[in-house]
């Protein structure tokens, strides 16, 4: 019975340390995020609950699924590396397309979308944004891109940085 106890203080103790310091750090820097997408007048195509269907949002603009609609205006802010709202199987998501391998090598490395994935053109890592959870799949990274909070409200999608 002693031997049992000491076992499950062990694994107390082993179970707190794993516990230090486990808040995880991305290596893509949090900018600024504020992307609001108005369903009922633009992507119309979008918000036909369209699996796979995506937009992303940059310096140069908004994209539908690769095709350019609109610049962007002086309240939105696209994050580090452009944004990417996306109908997965899950629901709607959203990403900072930054590559994280690539920044923690100190480089800006926008990824670029490509039906399911989105692909760093520097490290050649794909991000599988049709799971939902954007996990790199050929493990050069070792980390996702950076989730962004999504509200999909009647008549828009808002898109922030997670605290």
């Amino acid at each position: 019975m002693q031997r049992y106890g000491q076992l499950i203080g062990l694994i107390a103790v082993l179970m707190l340390c794993g516990c230090e310091g486990s808040t995880f750090q991305s290596s893509v820097p949090a900018y600024p995020v504020r992307v609001v997408i108005n369903t009922k007048t633009l992507f119309t195509d979008f918000f036909l609950e369209n699996t796979n269907a995506y937009i992303t949002v940059n310096q140069n603009g908004y994209y539908e699924n690769g095709t350019f609609k609109q610049p962007v205006t002086v309240t939105d802010a696209w994050g580090y590396g452009g944004v990417v709202a996306y109908i997965s199987l899950a629901g709607y998501v959203a990403f900072d397309l930054a590559c994280p391998y690539c920044a923690e090598h100190g480089h800006k490395s926008p990824c670029e979308m490509d039906g399911i994935y989105a692909i760093c053109p520097r490290c050649g890592e794909h991000f599988d944004i049709a799971s939902g959870y954007a996990m790199p799949q050929k493990g050069i990274s070792k980390e996702a891109l950076r989730l962004l909070n999504i509200i999909a409200t009647e008549d828009k999608l808002t898109i922030t940085q997670r605290q």
